[in-house]
């Protein structure tokens, strides 16, 4: 598979449907995610606990991928996701409110998995719109 693919199937085949059974053909051991310049060494047991953590807060999350680009071993990726917050998120108590929001993920990829993921997320927006985030 092409990095484009085996990036676009672990978003399809595992975040969207919550079977991370063979998140080990996706994940690297040493695998990364980059949060505002800081390196986050999770390997492929942190890869699933943020899986289980972002399903846990959105059970009915589909996120449906609107383009990719592809250069070398890095992989942008524009999507769009809705879920329905359900469970407490960084002490945001929940509204049961559907969301919908866009964002951009940033994969690297080495020897087939993914190695290394950040990105942003358009989240103000729609967590104001859906009552989750309060103006004063």
């Amino acid at each position: 598979m092409d990095n484009k693919t085996i990036v676009r199937r672990y978003y399809e085949e595992l975040l969207n449907t919550g079977d991370i059974s063979n998140i080990e053909n996706y994940i690297a051991d040493d695998y990364e995610e980059v949060h505002d310049g800081v390196r986050y060494k999770l390997g492929i047991n942190g890869a699933r606990e943020h899986i289980k953590g972002v399903r846990l807060v959105y059970p009915d999350i589909k996120l449906i991928i609107e383009n990719q680009i592809s250069e070398g071993e890095w992989i942008a990726t524009i999507y769009s996701v809705t879920g329905t917050f359900k469970n407490e998120w960084l002490g945001i108590k929940p509204t049961g409110e559907k969301i919908t929001y866009t964002g951009v993920n940033v994969d690297r990829l080495k020897d087939g998995k993914i190695i290394e993921h950040g990105g942003a997320a358009n989240l103000l927006g729609p967590l104001l719109d859906a009552g989750v985030v309060v103006k004063k």
